[in-house]
């Protein structure tokens, strides 16, 4: 059974590795997976872990321009009528969140781009039923704090903490995000392969299970 402590020990093994480096490495979850056809088993999640990962860069399809966020008006949607430009709005933030009544212009002006990306407004996590300042806040907040699991290939890697954090933190950030997976997985640990953690610059470390 796997225990919040096998993540501790493997954390601590990457501290043990000497690097060199100038930045806060990402924390990497790898879960290889058996057993799971990608193509037919559809696999799209989000999970909400103890301590944030990173700062996204965020910005709101709004009604009115807001104070606390980069906002895009309905009025500004057709300055991104041209693919290359909406391209390029969509490639300048992480994750976009939109008024629930602007949905339906949202995906008619930039599904097409926003889609394939994955990083339409999703009901999960990105509408807004108000543009109230502490909603959005609010918002804000769990999305920094949420990582998305989409499955194309049998080998799942995410960004699950970031190296800054104590070892306990970055451990419960992993195991967090594994029982999820593990949970929404078909067949649970038998879809299974291995597991392991590392940091950008650095080898893998592997999870006993």
């Amino acid at each position: 059974m796997i225990t919040e402590e096998n993540f501790i020990h493997a954390v601590q093994k990457l501290r043990e590795s000497k690097q060199k480096k100038t930045f806060d490495q990402t924390v990497d979850l790898i879960i290889n997976l058996k057993n799971f056809d990608v193509r037919r088993e559809a696999f799209n999640t989000f999970i909400q872990v103890p301590y944030k990962v990173k700062e996204k860069k965020i910005a709101a399809f709004l009604e009115k321009e807001s104070k606390i966020i980069d906002t895009i008006k309905k009025e500004d949607f057709p300055r991104y009528k041209e693919k290359k430009d909406s391209k390029k709005l969509i490639k300048s933030y992480d994750f976009f969140i939109s008024n629930i009544k602007l949905m339906p212009a949202v995906a008619t002006s930039f599904g097409r781009v926003l889609g394939p990306v994955g990083k339409m407004p999703s009901p999960q996590l990105g509408v807004l039923n108000s543009e109230d300042e502490d909603v959005i806040k609010a918002l804000l907040v769990k999305i920094n704090s949420t990582i998305r699991v989409r499955v194309k290939e049998p080998s799942i890697k995410i960004g699950i903490a970031k190296e800054s954090l104590t070892d306990d933190q970055i451990a419960k950030n992993a195991f967090t995000v594994y029982q999820k997976i593990e949970e929404l997985l078909p067949r649970k640990i038998d879809n299974v392969r291995n597991i392991k953690i590392k940091f950008t610059m650095g080898k893998p470390i592997k999870i006993d299970i």
